[in-house]
């Protein structure tokens, strides 16, 4: 889906991507892909999809937490408090002593350690994105992480497309030519259109629309807890998009 996006930019730019540079979106891909996504997806299957959904909206604060390690970005006081905020909104969502239905430790652990990995591959994404560009690299980076996913299912002797049948290839579908090829191209626009800080409300919005939709089409239940945790975690979100405004 990104791809036709992803060469008329390169050609546009007539940008010149080296074997070096390939080698750097394999990497990408591998950490997206194989590792941050299938986690997400792993635990989704063990966990309740607020829960999973809300937790995965945590990862620019992961990021903000890599940059300050690996790119050395600095982190004030607004960027802890937010990292705390939505950690304890987190811990209210998933409520260990009182686990909510459908939620599982492993579950979140599996959601939690995808959403930290996807701020990893943000964050190193950062490093080659102006040389590359984002549309290129997130479509060459994804296509090399799903061959490896490839590779490693055929290793493995998983199966690749069983279980998708006429009943069910429409939301297949919907997951990868809207979710994962329209959102991002929709993503990139509104980045290129304003900026990076708008883009990431993104991530603040589909935190408070995601329990709103378990809870209608899926009929999970949302208890106070939740509701507390899930204000704590937009709250942080909140802080850290509001921080952002205020250096630009």
């Amino acid at each position: 889906m990104l791809l036709p996006f992803a060469v008329s930019e390169i050609k546009r730019r007539q940008l010149r991507i080296s074997v070096k540079d390939y080698l750097y979106l394999l990497l990408l891909g591998i950490v997206c892909i194989p590792m941050s996504m299938v986690l997400f997806q792993l635990g989704v299957m063990r966990s309740n999809a607020a829960t999973a959904a809300v937790i995965m909206c945590v990862n620019p604060l992961f990021t903000m937490f890599f940059a300050h390690i690996l790119i050395h970005e600095k982190m004030n006081w607004k960027n802890v408090v937010a990292l705390f905020l939505s950690l304890t909104g987190i811990f209210f969502m998933v409520n260990p002593f009182n686990m909510q239905e459908g939620n599982t430790v492993q579950g979140v652990l599996m959601v939690l350690g995808g959403a930290a990995i996807f701020g990893l591959y943000s964050v190193l994404g950062k490093i080659s994105i102006k040389k590359i560009g984002a549309i290129p690299q997130t479509s060459i980076s994804f296509i090399f992480g799903s061959l490896v996913l490839l590779a490693i299912l055929w290793i493995l002797d998983k199966p690749v497309i069983m279980g998708i049948w006429p009943d069910n290839v429409f939301l297949v579908l919907y997951l990868s030519v809207f979710v994962t090829g329209l959102a991002y191209l929709f993503y990139f626009q509104a980045i290129s259109l304003s900026n990076a800080t708008t883009g990431s409300i993104t991530f603040l919005v589909k935190a408070a629309i995601a329990p709103i939709l378990a809870v209608i089409i899926l009929k999970e239940p949302l208890g106070a807890p939740a509701i507390f945790g899930i204000v704590l975690v937009l709250t942080g979100a909140a802080v850290n998009i509001l921080q952002k405004f205020e250096k630009e």
